[in-house]
């Protein structure tokens, strides 16, 4: 009967109760570990979602579409949601800057093909840090909250032992109870790291998978639109019009009225 009283007082209801304001401190670090970490994983998985639907289906409309100004009127109007249609805007916006510049810049000494590729790189980069946001924060908390669940533990044993030392009874029923509460803080560390860890390898690996497809595809958005067509700019109207260049000359190589 005794021994049923006592398990039923012991558990994780008794722990947080006895706890001092370090093992409560612990604690709320791990809450708040675990409640980000799920939001970062729901907000990504979501994210990606949508993304992969949105990517499919620019990327059947790229190689279906009958010229670049075909493309480039699907971007101006359903937008840009995902990481294929963001580089092929980049593209776009880097033949009309270059047909705009007018040498007073030192970037303005760079042929057409040197701006078209550093405004891919450029799209490239933002999209590999915007795809790493929230990974480092998964990474750490794979990493860290083990750790710190094993520092509640070990502070939860600590004081279990003193308690035990000061009352003189040093049975095992009287040391197991304790101990065994002050092990819910590791079991809790390793709870938030776990899916944190799972998560970050998911998205690393999809990172990698999507950022070599968009290398592939910027180098097929540069061969089109460097040596495919060739774009000119009419000021008066601020529209972009296609000339079709048999002779594959570089892109954006026509000026305004030409």
């Amino acid at each position: 009967m005794e021994s049923q009283i006592a398990s039923q007082t012991l558990g994780f209801a008794h722990f947080i109760a006895q706890a001092d304001g370090v093992a409560k401190a612990v604690l709320v670090i791990l809450v708040f570990m675990s409640i980000v970490s799920w939001t970062i994983i729901a907000m990504k998985s979501l994210r990606r979602f949508m993304e992969r639907r949105h990517s499919a289906r620019f990327l059947r409309f790229f190689w279906e579409a009958p010229s670049l100004a075909a493309i480039q009127t699907q971007v101006k109007t359903a937008g840009v949601h995902e990481p294929f249609s963001h580089m092929t805007h980049h593209g776009f916006r880097a033949i009309e800057q270059f047909a705009r510049k007018d040498g007073s810049r030192m970037v303005d000494s760079s042929n057409a093909d040197e701006f078209l590729t550093r405004s891919l790189r450029q799209a490239y980069e933002q999209e590999t840090a915007r795809r790493e946001n929230g990974l480092t924060f998964l990474a750490s908390v794979g990493s860290a909250a083990p750790f710190i669940g094993l520092f509640g533990t070990v502070w939860g044993i600590y004081h279990a032992l003193l308690a035990i030392g000061i009352s003189g009874q040093g049975t095992l029923d009287k040391v197991a109870g304790p101990v065994g509460e002050a092990l819910i803080m590791t079991a809790l560390g390793l709870a938030v790291a776990v899916p944190a860890v799972l998560a970050y390898n998911a998205f690393t690996r999809q990172n990698r998978v999507v950022l070599a497809q968009l290398d592939g595809f910027a180098h097929d958005v540069f061969g089109f639109m460097s040596t495919g067509n060739r774009m000119a700019v009419t000021h008066t109207r601020g529209e972009i019009k296609l000339v079709t260049d048999k002779t594959k000359a570089p892109v954006a190589a026509v000026q305004a009225g030409g």
